[in-house]
């Protein structure tokens, strides 16, 4: 399984992202996905988690009401939307799947057992 996240680059304070992650194989439709992100000497934080159906999404805190995440299991494609983006918001963004389908944790990056390349994002003020 081989995860690409694309979409980074640098915007500016205010503007909307959209991060998409494309997945290889045939069993995406099974997989919980995810997006962390991490910036400079931070720790690894939780952006956002859906599940395999896609009818449950999940925010970290610091994003919830400014991202949309959805994905589209016919194109192994999972999107993760963001708006009104601030400084706080630069970082690398990673796209994780759960493959086994079953976590009690979304949010829990120790339990995503595949991770993309990850993608910068930079916002600019």
């Amino acid at each position: 399984v081989q995860l690409q996240a694309s979409g980074g680059g640098l915007v500016q304070r205010g503007d909307s992202l959209r991060l998409s992650c494309v997945v290889s194989g045939s069993s995406f439709s099974t997989y919980i996905m995810g997006w962390f992100r991490q910036a400079p000497g931070k720790a690894r934080e939780f952006v956002a988690s859906i599940n395999s159906g896609g009818d449950s999404t999940l925010y970290g805190h610091s994003v919830k009401g400014r991202a949309t995440l959805s994905r589209d299991n016919a194109k192994n494609l999972v999107t993760l939307q963001m708006s009104s983006l601030e400084t706080t918001d630069t970082g690398v963004y990673y796209c994780a799947a759960v493959t086994s389908g079953r976590t009690w944790y979304r949010d829990d990056f120790r339990e995503y057992n595949v991770w993309g390349k990850g993608t910068l994002v930079t916002v600019s003020s």
